[in-house]
């Protein structure tokens, strides 16, 4: 192996592997660390190109931040890179969430760690608006690209529509916008065909799959190849959000094939928010329960392996997209549009976090962790990893104080 490919991979195993261990909050704060550390601090590509594949990664299936991660190591280091990145970022979460699985099968508990989760969410907040700045500050360079960003909010917020049918429209009708002053001419390219395509095709293969019953299995012990195969299957059309796997469970192992009862999925569920990394790591916790370690082993690679698929046919396709004005167009427009989804999620993600039942609504030392944060992220440039783990003992700290919110 060349020796300077094999020095990328070691520093892309370092650096994924610190993120998959510090990587709480969910995919909107993973990419958020991500910027932080390949395009602010270590400069491996321009915050443009960033954007670029942050767009990219939202018209496909799978999880965001791990196909994020992915990217970038391919972008870096090549084809082993691709590898590296992505079984790094992935590894801490699985890792944590089978020993979490051992405990809860041998014990019928889970441990606590809510007092540190209590201090890292805000902190979380901090370092995502950190983010959203910068990578605001790129993507929403023009008037009409700001007008296609509020439009997107206003069709997430108002008419609940589906996050990836938003970036798709966003896209499609900044697209014509920022063409409009050449209407002489059309949007020949087969790229953007291709693309309007893909886009279109997978989006209404994760509704039907969404819609329609997987075949039912009445025996109680699963197969791992059927295990397996329902992994796969929901990795292969689970679009946006990590979260709306929780759907894909309820409607296949609980209801369908009554591998898992309604209690096991809950507290799976609950290993996703307290555990770092992808939410997806869920399958880890759940193939254990369900079948030992070899479900654990099948299940984590049926939902992830997808996603390497779709990010190795995607990425050599960038550059092309973007050569194109037509194609060029509807990538700033998607990006754009994603910048306006990171937001509405990090509105969402404050009123959770930042806000109490009883007066004055708001958790005054939540809302103190969150702007200590935001400034020492945006004002001094903190790391990530620091601000987590400064965030971890405050929250410590707080609970042996008795603090209440």
């Amino acid at each position: 192996m060349n020796q300077s490919v094999s020095v990328r991979l070691r520093e892309l195993a370092k650096l994924f592997l610190k993120l998959g261990v510090i990587g709480f909050g969910g995919p909107a704060a993973h990419i958020a660390m991500m910027e932080n550390e390949v395009v602010k601090r270590r400069q491996w590509l321009t915050r443009e190109h960033f954007l670029d594949l942050i767009g990219a990664t939202n018209l496909i299936p799978g999880p965001n931040s791990t196909e994020m991660a992915i990217h970038l190591g391919y972008i870096y280091a090549g084809w082993l890179g691709l590898i590296v990145s992505g079984v790094c970022f992935i590894l801490p979460a699985v890792l944590i969430t089978a020993g979490l699985a051992w405990f809860y099968v041998t014990y019928g508990t889970l441990p606590q760690v809510a007092s540190l989760l209590y201090g890292i969410k805000p902190a979380v907040l901090g370092i995502i608006l950190d983010a959203l700045w910068r990578l605001g500050k790129k993507a929403i360079k023009t008037r009409k690209l700001l007008l296609i960003a509020l439009g997107v909010v206003l069709l997430l917020g108002l008419l609940r529509l589906n996050e990836v049918m938003a970036l798709v429209i966003g896209g499609i009708l900044g697209m014509v916008w920022l063409c409009t002053d050449d209407q002489d001419n059309l949007p020949k390219d087969q790229a953007n065909l291709l693309m309007a395509g893909l886009t279109t095709g997978a989006t209404l293969t994760a509704k039907a799959a969404a819609g329609t019953s997987l075949v039912t299995a009445s025996a109680v012990n699963a197969p791992l190849w059927q295990l397996g195969l329902f992994f796969l299957k929901v990795g292969s059309v689970l679009f946006g959000s990590g979260y709306v796997l929780v759907a894909y469970l309820q409607g296949g192992l609980v209801q369908e094939y009554g591998w898992l009862t309604q209690q096991q999925l809950l507290d799976a569920i609950a290993i996703g928010q307290f555990t770092p990394g992808p939410v997806l790591s869920t399958a880890t916790f759940i193939g254990y329960t369900i079948a030992g370690i070899p479900g654990a082993i099948v299940a984590t690679v049926g939902i992830f392996f997808p996603s390497f698929i779709f990010v190795a046919a995607l990425n050599p396709l960038i550059p092309r997209l973007r050569a194109s004005k037509w194609t060029s167009a509807f990538i700033d427009s998607v990006n754009a549009s994603a910048v306006a989804l990171m937001g509405v999620v990090t509105l969402q993600l404050g009123v959770t976090t930042l806000t109490v039942l009883k007066f004055p609504f708001i958790d005054v030392l939540a809302v103190a962790i969150a702007i200590i944060s935001a400034v020492l992220a945006i004002r001094f440039q903190f790391n990530a990893a620091w601000l987590v783990l400064g965030a971890a003992v405050i929250g410590w700290g707080a609970s042996l104080l008795g603090y209440s919110p």
